[in-house]
């Protein structure tokens, strides 16, 4: 599969990059690392059934299996034991993390009732934007048919640069959907 959010960064967001920053180097210019899908799950302590669909279900939106995360330590207010099962994690590199981006900014944010675009203030303060999503119908892979609940899902672009306006830059650049202020 050729991979288009990859060749466009190469030929036109590295130039567009360096002429906006001047940056001397091409190793200067920010790119993305790694994506992070994480999706809590308070109830799966108590469920099994809740973690193995969702398990099943990160792996079909990012194509990698997803680590089951477990509690550190016991918090008796919220009934849960050290080791229990308390959500699961995707983190995807390199191929895979720009065919996810490509398809996260191309086809299911769009799917979003009343989307107006994502809001440019969720940076970290180091160039990483996370996002949040309630549901993860608005990823063509899922039927509707085959979930159990509908259950949300948060997803960080980790990306190389120093400061959230290059942050913010690189990832319009790539063609993120970011609302106009």
């Amino acid at each position: 599969m050729s991979n288009r959010l990859k060749t466009s960064y190469a030929e036109k967001v590295v130039p567009k990059l360096t002429e906006q920053f001047s940056y001397k180097n091409i190793h200067e210019v920010p790119k993305v690392v790694k994506i992070t899908v994480n999706r809590g799950l308070g109830e799966a302590s108590q469920n099994a059934k809740a973690l193995e669909a969702s398990v099943n279900e990160l792996a079909i939106i990012t194509g990698q299996k997803p680590v089951v995360t477990r509690a550190k330590k016991a918090i008796a207010g919220f009934k849960i034991r050290q080791g229990m099962p308390v959500g699961v994690m995707v983190t995807l590199r390199a191929d895979r993390m720009y065919n996810f981006l490509d398809r996260l900014m191309n086809l299911a944010l769009p799917r979003i009732r009343d989307f107006r675009g994502i809001s440019p203030k969720s940076f970290d303060g180091r160039g990483n934007y996370t996002l949040g999503l309630r549901e993860q119908l608005i990823f063509p892979e899922i039927e509707y048919d085959s979930i159990d609940q509908i259950r949300g899902m948060d997803i960080s672009i980790i990306t190389t640069a120093s400061t959230d306006e290059e942050g913010r830059a690189l990832l319009k650049e790539l063609g993120m959907p970011f609302r106009d202020n």
